[in-house]
């Protein structure tokens, strides 16, 4: 999308503020740092007043540039905002949908969803973006994305939350493993002696997981920790270690064993996330009605039935 000078403007002094830096904010700019300091000492020269004080190793803004870029920031997101609807096709028949979503989605929603929406859509351009549920949300309220998976529990009144399926988090072991013909819950005292690889402290999985542990006043047996869901799911195929993962991980890995606890984690909702406040692209609706499709006709019609069936395993 090409950006007015305006835009293109505050893009400037919004870089530097971040960076803390020219040099820096020049190369996220892919500009010169001359260029670039030359039109930040033209922008003060016409506002009659210095944004950044650039006395010491770091920039920083003045009181003046506190206040100017607040402001600044805030055109900034109402410009792309009305950048976007006027390229907006009511038809879907091009345009872009940013898409943000938590690291577990990845491993079994993501790909159908888009799959299907870019085959009734090849003109949507689609901006993908794995993160935090943190992060998801922030970047929801700073309308850097257009929505995102996520859950109902948001943090923010500014995100609108559409609830899809139940999610359940569960133990996961390999078809190997001494656990994988078991019926019965497993208890916390059998829990303990469990090695397990679990995600690190970045996953809102691990959150719910260590609430989990205190609220049994368990210690757990962690035999390693992964940023990587991937890296996870494989040394557990394995067979020696087990894990902690949502029910709907069955959906894609049908080779892995799903095992009920007693205590059961808490149900939650995985949810379809918005902000109240930011513009609904045509494409982002499109995305939407498909995603609901999908799960009351479609492909993904399980998932609303797989936390059901391992809340009552004779069922």
């Amino acid at each position: 999308m090409q950006r007015s000078p305006l835009l293109r403007n505050i893009s400037y002094l919004l870089a530097i503020d971040k960076h803390r830096n020219f040099t820096r904010a020049a190369d996220a700019l892919c500009v010169s740092q001359s260029a670039l300091s030359q039109k930040v000492r033209q922008l003060e020269d016409e506002l009659g007043a210095q944004l950044f004080d650039r006395g010491g190793r770091v920039v920083r803004r003045t009181d003046f540039g506190t206040v100017y870029l607040e402001y600044a920031r805030r055109a900034y997101n109402d410009l792309l905002t009305a950048q976007r609807a006027r390229q907006d096709v009511h038809d879907v028949s091009r345009g872009q949908l940013r898409a943000a979503f938590t690291p577990t989605f990845t491993e079994y929603l993501v790909a159908p969803v888009i799959e299907h929406f870019h085959e009734l859509y090849p003109g949507v351009v689609i901006e993908m973006r794995e993160m935090s549920l943190d992060a998801v949300e922030s970047a929801l309220i700073e309308d850097q994305v257009d929505l995102a998976f996520g859950f109902t529990d948001v943090r923010s009144d500014e995100i609108e939350a559409e609830p899809l399926y139940l999610e359940q988090l569960m133990l996961v072991v390999g078809k190997t493993h001494p656990l994988a013909k078991r019926r019965a819950p497993v208890t916390p005292d059998e829990f303990t002696q469990i090695p397990l690889a679990l995600l690190t402290n970045g996953f809102v999985s691990r959150f719910y997981v260590d609430s989990y542990f205190d609220s049994c006043n368990m210690k757990p047996s962690v035999a390693l920790q992964a940023n990587s869901i991937s890296a996870v799911l494989k040394i557990v195929s394995r067979g020696k270690i087990a894990t902690i993962l949502p029910s709907t991980i069955e959906f894609e890995h049908r080779d892995l064993q799903y095992v009920s606890l007693n205590p059961a984690f808490p149900v939650r909702t995985a949810a379809l996330l918005r902000s109240r406040l930011a513009y609904r692209s045509a494409a982002s609706t499109a995305f939407s009605a498909v995603v609901l499709g999908l799960l009351s006709n479609g492909c993904l019609t399980s998932l609303r039935t797989l936390t059901k069936s391992f809340d009552n395993p004779a069922a």
